[in-house]
């Protein structure tokens, strides 16, 4: 378990986020069963692709309910949640990206790494594919966009672009 005394910065789930979210994915997936039922396509293989489509996006609701309920910790070594998964390393971190542009979540931040890793995906929380990280979703950017300059102004230091922290 973390040392809380060692945590940097924190970033979690707000509740209205989180609703919506869940909301929108349990939303989606009861109307696509509802139109299966009421509304029957001509063929029935339409009408199974609704239902699976439809459970498909209520199990992701429930993932969404379940993960959401952590917090993304950040700490001198590692980025990690409160389960202690950690999802990335801060010396495997080559690039921190908050862009416009970036392949990132609303309200967050995407991460290149050295090292590519396992495949992970937390919805409204983070994913990892290969070398690419992308922290957010469901977070609010009071949390995300300092954790991000933290992180950022830790391999500005690391790289030598800032002098070391003053002790």
């Amino acid at each position: 378990m973390l040392n809380e005394d060692k945590v940097l910065a924190r970033a979690a789930a707000t509740a209205p986020r989180r609703l919506i979210g869940v909301g929108t994915l349990g939303g989606l997936g009861g109307l696509l069963i509802w139109l299966a039922v009421t509304e029957p396509p001509a063929q029935v293989i339409w009408q199974v692709f609704l239902i699976v489509l439809g459970v498909v996006a209520l199990v992701m609701a429930w993932r969404m309910w379940q993960v959401t309920g952590r917090e993304i910790l950040l700490t001198e070594e590692t980025l990690s949640d409160s389960s202690g998964a950690v999802i990335a390393h801060v010396a495997d971190v080559v690039k921190v990206d908050r862009s416009a542009f970036a392949l990132k979540p609303s309200n967050g931040f995407a991460l290149t790494l050295r090292v590519p890793g396992r495949r992970a995906w937390f919805p409204g929380l983070w994913w990892r594919i290969g070398r690419r990280v992308a922290v957010g979703g469901v977070t609010a950017a009071r949390d995300t966009k300092p954790m991000a300059d933290i992180l950022s102004v830790m391999l500005m230091r690391r790289d030598g672009r800032l002098p070391p922290a003053e002790e």
